[in-house]
């Protein structure tokens, strides 16, 4: 499922705290890895001074011994790694080695060097996320610990999994993830939330009303009902299902993930009314946005073509977040 991985680090502990979700995903997948370190080339003005090219080298000297380390860190794990230096703006130079690579999932640490923020995710991720058509994994840069790589081979790193299913045959992309994880040992929660119809009136529900109402979430939770099932017939290991009722999809997803105290959500990029034409569908970037669990988002679309080879934008013009100040939506 997951071939290659490509993994942005800034030589800080928060960055880091990704190693050990690395080594999970990678030894669970057979997946080889990419070290990415990117130092941020100096804008030139006139009032800048020029970079000492001896220092410059140094910079680069230090970087490609760090990602050495790492790598050999990872590789007395079993894992395949390679290692790669990129100068520039590190969104882009993320979603162009991304893509150059052929990586087919990113795994980044929601904060990094720039230290802990109010924001659920650095600028960076954020801008990643906008325009990453690849599965994507965050992992919250508050959970980090201080030994990343004390994994026993035996025992699975992710305890309890929560997956939004949304009888969609695109949110159904991440069964092949799942079944994997579960096959390692993992508690799989498969969770679908049948939402309760809105039913806007100047004035309140008549009887009429509030039984056609009862009678609609009766009827679809029959149908999830029935699926999950199916669903749970398809899988091995320790699997659990879940149909929940509730006025919110999100909101409900959110607070499930709270109450049942999961490792990692696993969601498609898309689901039942997602469009292809952004990355990231609205529970997935509900997750990026305001989640505070580990996060891996199973990419479902190819990027379109026109906006594949798009240039990428400049540092001096700044991206337009859809994710606010702690995590609000900005439109």
């Amino acid at each position: 499922m997951f071939e290659h991985i490509l993994v942005p680090l800034d030589r800080s502990a928060l960055a880091e705290c990704v190693l050990p979700h690395v080594s999970a995903i990678a030894r669970a997948f057979g997946s080889h890895v990419t070290l990415l370190h990117i130092i941020d080339a100096p804008r030139f003005t006139e009032a800048t001074p020029l970079v000492n090219p001896l220092e410059w080298r140094l910079k680069r000297a230090e970087a490609q011994c760090y990602l050495s380390d790492i790598a050999r860190r990872l590789e007395s794990e079993g894992i395949s790694v390679a290692s790669r230096l990129a100068e520039g703006p590190p969104a882009e130079q993320i979603l162009d080695v991304a893509r150059h690579e052929g990586a087919d999932l990113i795994i980044c640490s929601s904060h990094g060097r720039s230290g802990l923020s109010e924001w659920n995710v650095s600028s960076v991720v954020q801008k990643v996320a906008l325009r990453a058509y690849t599965s994507l994994m965050i992992v919250r840069a508050h959970q980090a610990t201080q030994n990343p790589l004390t994994l026993a081979m035996d025992v699975p790193y992710y305890k309890r999994v929560l997956v939004p299913m949304d009888g969609s045959q695109r949110a159904e992309y991440v069964m092949p993830v799942i079944a994997r994880l579960a096959l390692q040992g993992s508690h799989i929660l498969l969770a679908h939330v049948v939402q309760r119809p809105e039913m806007p009136r100047r004035t309140p529900l008549t009887r009429a009303d509030s039984e056609l109402s009862e009678r609609y979430v009766a009827c679809n939770r029959s149908e999830a009902e029935n699926y999950m099932r199916d669903l749970r017939a398809r899988l091995s290991g320790d699997v659990e299902t879940r149909v929940i009722v509730g006025d919110h999809v999100g909101r409900t997803l959110h607070e499930l993930a709270e109450h049942e105290d999961v490792d990692l959500v696993v969601v498609s990029a898309h689901g039942y009314s997602g469009q292809s034409l952004w990355p990231f569908g609205s529970i997935a970037s509900s997750f990026i946005a305001f989640g505070n669990r580990t996060l891996l988002i199973v990419q479902d679309a190819q990027p379109p073509a026109e906006r594949l080879f798009r240039p990428a934008a400049t540092a001096a013009s700044p991206v337009r977040s859809i994710f606010g100040f702690r995590g609000e939506k900005a439109f």
